[in-house]
């Protein structure tokens, strides 16, 4: 067998098994959907209600583009994050393994000259906040659907789990110094560790320094709660069309439930993922599952446009390709450039 070949199935091994369980969870929900009903379910999708979602997903995304900018020490310009903030969700979209996040990475090293591994670090943080507010709305709501213990315990120690993650980065931030000259001795035992892995780690904690600096964290927080607030409107407001008296919180469960649900490996976009947490979430609330199957692929339909839409336009906009992308993965350069 050629090492080329052998690349390639050790490729499929591992982007199989999401496949596999996109495959699955697709032929669960639409058996669990009578397809007969399908068709009627998405007539109570109507334009208002997808005009007013489109317009909280595009404030989504300004809103998230501010909160990056901030923890990138107002670097870049704002419009060159929101577009790459697209192009992220665009490469998630059709790559496996949540290339847009190592996308983003790679393209704002490029652009704001901070370097990938700098970039990585802020994106860290980003994540670390998402999965904290996402565990928060779930362990709020829970109780308020059918008290489920196990789900509300899981959900406890998700948030510790957050608040002990952001407290070692916190750790690391304020005594980066002392970080550093401990990986310098131990990398410097090993001259390629030293070259091309100690370079990288010195610049990822660089990145961590906006944990030192309250204001400037707090207002990343800020624009990122905005952001969260947005969220949550997007998908109750959808909601609206097939359950015209659902309460606020109805919103907040099924974009949290969704946002827990979203880290099951899968196929790009999350397909399968993505309309099985939003099925499962409205039946435990009592949704007609026709109904919500349909709410949720028009939401996916949706989101997907939209930054399909704007990564594009960002991309072109940079005369950037998707092969650049894999370029930038692969290449060898000094360390404090993309890598």
């Amino acid at each position: 067998m050629s090492s080329s070949k052998g690349a390639m199935i050790r490729k499929a091994g591992r982007w199989l098994p999401g496949v596999f369980i996109s495959v699955v969870l697709l032929v669960v929900v639409f058996r669990v959907a009578e397809w007969n009903d399908l068709g009627d379910a998405f007539t109570y999708i109507r334009w208002p209600y997808i005009a007013a979602a489109l317009a909280l997903t595009l404030a989504s995304l300004l809103t998230k583009s501010a909160a990056w900018r901030t923890l990138l020490d107002n670097a870049p310009g704002y419009w060159q994050t929101f577009f790459i903030v697209n192009e992220g969700y665009f490469l998630n979209n059709i790559l496996p393994f949540r290339a847009g996040e190592v996308g983003r990475a790679i393209f704002m090293g490029q652009s704001s000259k901070k370097g990938t591994m700098h970039v990585i670090s802020t994106i860290v943080i980003e994540r670390a906040f998402d999965v904290a507010m996402a565990a928060s709305l779930l362990l709020a709501t829970l109780p308020l659907t059918l008290g489920m213990a196990e789900a509300k315990s899981a959900a406890v120690t998700t948030i510790i789990l957050v608040v002990a993650g952001f407290g070692a980065l916190f750790l690391m931030a304020r005594f980066n110094e002392q970080v550093k000259d401990l990986v310098n001795r131990v990398g410097g035992r090993w001259p390629l560790v030293q070259k091309w892995i100690v370079p990288r780690i010195d610049s990822l904690l660089d990145g961590l320094k906006v944990l030192t600096r309250p204001s400037q964290f707090f207002a990343a927080v800020a624009w990122s709660l905005v952001t969260w607030v947005f969220w949550v409107g997007i998908y109750y407001v959808m909601l609206l069309s097939i359950a015209p008296n659902a309460p606020l919180w109805w919103g907040a469960f099924v974009d949290s439930f969704l946002a827990m649900g979203m880290a099951i490996p899968s196929a790009p976009a999350g397909l399968g993922v993505f309309e099985a947490s939003i099925v499962f979430a409205l039946s435990l609330l009592k949704v007609d599952a026709a109904k919500a199957l349909a709410y949720a692929i028009s939401l996916h339909f949706m989101q997907f446009v939209t930054t399909a839409i704007f990564g594009l336009i960002g991309l072109l906009r940079e005369g950037r390709s998707i092969s650049a992308l894999f370029e930038g993965m692969e290449k060898k350069e000094q360390p404090d450039t993309i890598s």
